[in-house]
């Protein structure tokens, strides 16, 4: 089994919210943090010289990633996530050329049951769905969402409960186009899918199309909720699988977006987060229906209650 390296270029003061986001790709993190270094502590004559005199206000934290890991996917979701939390990073690959990265992961990538129901399927396989199976065809290429992740597993599980047909869906951060196509495949009539990510578009409609519905998802590039304009009457439910933080800040703006009694699906939470996220809902009138867990991760899903319309979402 080959490894490699991902690392991490920082700045001390976002150190906390880099590690956090790496966090969510479940891997063990190594962190290089140099700034409580002393230079006159009494174990200086221990310590490398260059560790001595390493910049105190950079930081460095890496993963390593077997071949076997989805690598392009993983540095397509920290781009991501830097992004919308406004963190300068720089990101490298110690180990494996590019070319080998972006497709060596497929032969390890097999069906992935979601819920009850739903089957994320490799593009490049065949697999015949038993009983009733809903079956998603994913080639994620350098976006994210494989379906393998738990946080996407329980945004599905979630979607099989509370779509119904006709509904019209929002995604947010939509990665690979996953939960928006999981969506139209249980009953949903139309869903807009945004990303920050050009990359993350491409493929989404690329995956919309190989899944026979790209004529109901539209995919368009946005910074969060920037840009998007609601159907008349607004969406009947929303996902958002990111992170705490962004699920805290879309909480106040998504019930613009949102039809009376529409549902909010969110992810990307780590426990210790969930809540956090739980009480901030409830505060800006929601109801929560359910939370799912799995591994340390946690999905919320809330209703809107205020039976407010779709509202002004110009000035969001």
């Amino acid at each position: 089994m080959q490894w490699t390296q991902l690392c991490v270029h920082g700045t001390l003061s976002d150190r906390d919210t880099i590690c956090a986001i790496l966090c969510m790709l479940d891997e063990n993190i190594v962190l290089e943090d140099y700034s409580d270094i002393d230079m006159k502590t009494v174990y200086a004559d221990l310590i490398d010289e260059k560790i001595l005199h390493a910049d105190k206000n950079n930081i460095t934290a890496s993963i390593y990633v077997s071949e076997d890991k989805p690598l392009g996917e993983y540095i397509s979701f920290l781009k991501d996530r830097f992004r919308i939390a406004h963190i300068d990073a720089q990101i490298a690959c110690n180990g494996v050329k590019e070319e080998e990265w972006a497709t060596a992961w497929r032969k390890y990538y097999h069906p992935t049951p979601i819920g009850n129901r739903l089957v994320i399927v490799p593009g490049w396989q065949t697999y015949t769905p038993k009983n009733t199976e809903i079956t998603v065809q994913m080639d994620p290429g350098m976006a994210f969402g494989t379906g393998t992740h738990e946080t996407t597993r329980l945004c599905g599980a979630l979607l099989e409960q509370y779509v119904t047909p006709g509904d019209t869906q929002l995604d947010v951060g939509t990665g690979s186009g996953i939960l928006a196509i999981c969506g139209i495949k249980l009953g949903a009539s139309y869903a807009l899918a945004c990303d920050i990510d050009p990359v993350a578009v491409r493929v989404a409609k690329e995956n919309a199309k190989k899944n026979g519905v790209a004529d109901q998802i539209d995919c368009e590039c946005a910074d969060l909720l920037q840009g998007i304009t609601p159907p008349a009457g607004g969406f009947q439910i929303c996902t958002a699988n990111i992170v705490a933080d962004v699920i805290l800040s879309l909480t106040p703006a998504i019930g613009a977006f949102l039809a009376p009694n529409g549902i909010f699906i969110s992810s990307g939470i780590i426990d210790t987060r969930e809540a956090e996220v739980v009480s901030a809902l409830k505060q800006h009138g929601y109801t929560i229906l359910n939370v799912k867990r799995d591994r340390g991760w946690s999905a919320i899903c809330a209703q809107k209650t205020d039976n407010t319309p779709c509202g002004n979402t110009s000035a969001l």
